[in-house]
């Protein structure tokens, strides 16, 4: 991929740049995800490896495809134990779209699927009545105050691709929510864990300084 890192450096960055890992399952979308942080001054390395994440100043799980899909690409590259390893020691973590439903218990996708199980909580598909997939912008109401949202107003419009949305056993993680007939998790936080449904590289401004803000306190850490 061009102006992406393919070598994984120990001390955590290249060229004097800190070096963010994006995992890899085959899922697409990486070069928008690997361009956006290139953009902010950070190395973007991507990987297919589990045995880079432990290394990593932060992680993100883009999200395009399948959870099932998904589920079995991390389990054959052996990504799910350091995945789980990683979030569990509190370590900056932000997922994306389906990035952020395969954190939670299970999902309807494909028939019941297990996934990380990070978060309990089912993923479900869309009501019938409405539009499916749920495709464009919409606005994020910020639920709660968070550094991730440093200079982003409130209600800011976010760009969606889905057809499933996460409902979590606890609201308490619940970021930021979006009207789309129904309420939709927007985006959620659990420690240094953020995730959001939308996809930040897609949603101009707002979205960069989403994932800015993210990036500066993971490489404070």
């Amino acid at each position: 991929m061009d102006k992406v890192s393919t070598k994984f450096m120990s001390s955590g960055t290249k060229n004097g740049k800190p070096i963010v890992l994006i995992i890899d399952y085959g899922a697409g979308n990486l070069r928008s995800v690997a361009n956006a942080i290139l953009s902010l001054g950070y190395e973007p390395k991507i990987t297919t490896s589990g045995k880079d994440i432990k290394g990593a100043q932060a992680v993100i799980l883009p999200g395009v495809g399948a959870a099932a899909e998904a589920m079995d690409s991390l389990r054959r590259l052996g990504m799910i134990e350091p995945i789980l390893r990683y979030i569990a020691d509190d370590r900056p973590f932000f997922g994306v779209c389906l990035g952020l439903q395969v954190l939670f218990s299970s999902t309807e996708e494909g028939g019941w699927q297990d996934c990380l199980g990070i978060i309990p909580g089912r993923v479900k598909r869309l009501p019938s009545t409405l539009k499916t997939p749920h495709m464009g912008w919409n606005q994020l109401r910020q639920i709660k105050k968070h550094p991730v949202f440093e200079g982003i107003a409130d209600s800011t419009n976010f760009y969606f691709v889905h057809s499933y949305h996460a409902v979590p056993d606890d609201r308490s993680v619940i970021l930021g929510e979006t009207d789309y007939g129904i309420n939709i998790c927007g985006a959620i936080v659990m420690g240094n864990l953020v995730a959001t449904q939308f996809h930040p590289e897609k949603s101009g401004k707002p979205g960069l300084r989403l994932y800015q803000n993210f990036l500066t306190r993971a490489t404070r850490q």
